[in-house]
């Protein structure tokens, strides 16, 4: 993890933040859609919840905007910037849920364990005082939110391997390892066998046949967990808020506020895994220069989320430093630096119908158009 300073105004934005939530009668926290933000809400809602201080929290679709309801009230948004609003926390180089972090700590009361694990599904890196904070170990391993690791490797999103989406293909790659017996009870395994665990997914992940070089980094992001939390490891308690943050808000806000959501987070999660990592195996791919894109098809009501899907494409799969993911109605592009992608998005859905919405390395749109249009419009405005 970095040590290096933060910058002045993320300090700055987090002083604001706790002024804000300190002054006003009612807060109204709306965050966007990812696990970063979502703990970041459950960071400053709980810090407000120890004062007895009114609040209420939402997670909104990107592009959605964040209404005043009354003038009694102060709006803040979390991973967005919003005009609308009193005081916003944008993605970007540090981790939105670490300035709540810091803003919690302003107002008293801060959760260092739901901060660094919403920091962890960030694509800006948590700093070693977060972590220090949150009073956690490194062990080795694999980080999954479930000692069944049938389940968490195959759901899981921190990665994407052969096996993923498919707990059967895990357990086949267990039992090749010697692993299996092992693994039935992950919370039974001792170092040796992490260890074991841990070079096997790395092998299985960068082995794969459409692996990228990229994949190599990317596979250590799910490895060596920090131990602790309410999900078993803090990286697999940050794949849980990002899973239901995308697919079930409402018991993504449940989760963060500390009330007893963990087993309906649970379907959420294996539910979000297995259609991302569904969609990307199963996509039509094409290369570009510059662009790497995948089409993916939903299944009746099982769309996929396209978000999560890009990023894994991007981490896994695309040999160009721009991933889109598409599907008839939506797409998302991810990034391995800023590009500016929330401009380049909202160029191509001006272009091509659709609204839009991002960051410098992350965006997302609805698309109105067939998929082949809006990809040459995606093409012309990257």
């Amino acid at each position: 993890m970095s040590t290096a300073d933060r910058p002045t105004e993320s300090a700055s934005a987090a002083s604001d933040i706790a002024a804000v939530c300190r002054d006003a009668e009612f807060v109204r926290f709306v965050a966007t859609a990812d696990g970063d933000a979502l703990a970041a809400t459950g960071v400053l809602a709980r810090a407000l919840a120890a004062t007895d201080r009114p609040f209420q929290a939402s997670v909104v679709a990107p592009t959605a905007t964040a209404e005043r309801a009354t003038e009694a009230d102060a709006t803040v948004t979390l991973g967005r910037d919003d005009a609308t609003a009193d005081a916003a926390v944008p993605t970007g180089p540090e981790p939105v849920s670490e300035v709540a972090f810091r803003a919690a700590e302003e107002l008293g009361s801060a959760d260092a364990v739901l901060a660094l694990a919403g920091a962890t599904v960030a694509d800006a890196t948590p700093s070693a005082t977060l972590a220090d904070a949150a009073s956690v170990e490194r062990r080795p391993g694999v980080a999954t939110p479930t000692p069944d690791l049938s389940e968490g490797l195959a759901y899981g999103t921190r990665l994407h391997a052969p096996f993923s989406g498919d707990p059967e293909s895990v357990r086949t790659a267990l039992a090749d390892c010697n692993l299996m017996l092992a693994a039935e009870d992950g919370d039974g395994m001792d170092e040796d066998d992490r260890r074991r665990l841990a070079s096997m997914v790395a092998l299985r992940t960068v082995g794969a046949g459409d692996a990228s070089r990229r994949a190599a980094e990317c596979v250590e992001n799910a490895l060596r967990p920090h131990d602790g939390g309410p999900f078993g490891t803090v990286e697999g308690y940050g794949d849980v808020l990002d899973a239901v943050a995308r697919v079930q808000p409402g018991t993504g806000v449940a989760l963060a506020l500390g009330h007893d959501a963990r087993e309906a987070a649970l379907d959420a999660w294996r539910t979000h895994g297995e259609r991302a990592h569904g969609a990307l195996a199963n996509a039509t791919t094409g290369r570009y220069d510059g662009l790497f894109v995948a089409r993916g098809e939903g299944a009746g009501d099982a769309e996929p989320p396209v978000a999560t899907a890009a990023r894994l494409c991007r981490d896994f799969r695309s040999p160009e430093p721009v991933a889109l993911f598409v599907t008839d109605g939506e797409a998302a592009a991810a990034s391995v630096a800023d590009r500016q992608l929330g401009a380049t998005m909202d160029a191509a859905v001006e272009s091509a119908g659709g609204r839009a919405a991002g960051t410098g390395r992350r965006a997302r749109a609805t698309v109105e158009t067939d998929t082949a249009t809006f990809i040459e419009a995606f093409r012309e405005a990257l």
